[in-house]
């Protein structure tokens, strides 16, 4: 049973002059949330963060170009920091659906403008550092690129409580990836690095939680409906990416980011923030909803339960195989 057929309620349909009202009702919040990102936000550098004196030359200048061997880092690794960096290349196609969904002026277009200039940041530092690194076969990662910025962004998640909604469970997410990855790599650069990148995720998550707690005040219907939707049918926005569902598998079985992690570090502390199974107020459709999700919690955490045994008991037979063929 897919997640759509679990659920009984029809996915919300936005009014446009709904769709206006609540940006205009919510514009107050963005521009406080922005003062409020500012003060927090630290700036820096890309640069500062790329180990230069590793680099030299590939062979279009002399040198010599990428082979397996300039690589250190395990598959499951190279796989996370991939799709970590061509999610972040896609961020044109992101900008561009949300300038659509809430609008280019005002304080929402200053929201955009600003978020769109911070995470540009960090696909030019994954980049930089990866090529200078020889982390990851360079000519491989290029074509990657064209190919998932060819396929587009996937289009806007819905209207605009379904994009709170979805970029506040995302950013999360995206925290936990680029952290849980840069532990992985084993370089204290490449730590650092991904560290950073994190803060500035998780502040961008504080944003967007903030805007759906205050649409939650404002719309609880429409917005239980909308969280309902987009973790019912939650996908990362790289999905587009060539070998995404393999690449997946192999960060999963690593235990960079999975249904454990998804569920315990990313679902559950957001909807405790927002008081969704606290919260009164909700109208037939919003207790449904709300309902639909509490359902589709147990199973997911069921789900991640037995994976997490799966992976443990394969990693047991491997040590096994391991002792038995020394």
């Amino acid at each position: 049973m897919t997640p759509r057929e679990s659920s009984t309620t029809a996915p919300r349909q936005p009014h446009p002059k709904q769709e206006l009202a609540l940006l205009h009702e919510l514009e107050p919040i963005v521009a406080q949330n922005i003062d409020r990102h500012l003060k927090a936000v630290r700036d820096w550098n890309p640069h500062d963060y790329v180990p230069w004196s590793r680099g030299r030359d590939y062979a279009l200048l002399g040198g010599e170009d990428w082979t397996p061997e300039d690589t250190v880092l395990d598959p499951a690794v190279q796989a996370s920091l991939v799709v970590n960096l061509l999610t972040e290349d896609n961020l044109p196609g992101y900008h561009g659906d949300f300038a659509g969904t809430l609008g280019r002026d005002a304080a929402w277009g200053e929201w955009t403008n600003r978020w769109t200039a911070e995470e540009a940041r960090h696909g030019i530092a994954l980049r930089d550092y990866l090529v200078v690194t020889r982390a990851v076969d360079p000519v491989d990662l290029e074509r990657r690129r064209l190919a998932h910025m060819a396929a587009g962004s996937g289009g806007s998640p819905g209207g605009v409580l379904e994009t709170l909604a979805y970029v506040t469970f995302q950013e999360l997410a995206t925290r936990v990836s680029h952290r849980n990855t840069g532990s992985a790599t084993g370089c204290p650069i490449a730590e650092r690095l991904l560290a950073r990148i994190a803060a500035d995720e998780n502040l961008h998550m504080l944003f967007y939680r903030n805007l759906l707690d205050a649409a939650l005040d404002r719309a609880p219907d429409d917005a239980m409906v909308a969280i309902r939707d987009m973790l019912l049918d939650f996908r990362m926005p790289g999905e587009s990416q060539p070998d995404f569902a393999r690449f997946s598998m192999m960060i999963a079985m690593a235990g960079i980011y999975d249904l454990q992690l998804h569920h315990e570090k990313v679902v559950m502390p957001v909807l405790r923030h927002l008081r969704v199974f606290e919260r009164t107020g909700f109208g037939p459709v919003g207790e449904q909803a709300r309902e639909e999700l509490a359902s589709f919690l147990e199973g997911l955490e069921q789900q991640a339960s037995r994976f997490t045994a799966r992976r443990e008991d394969r990693r047991v037979r491997l040590a096994r195989r391991a002792a038995a063929a020394v």
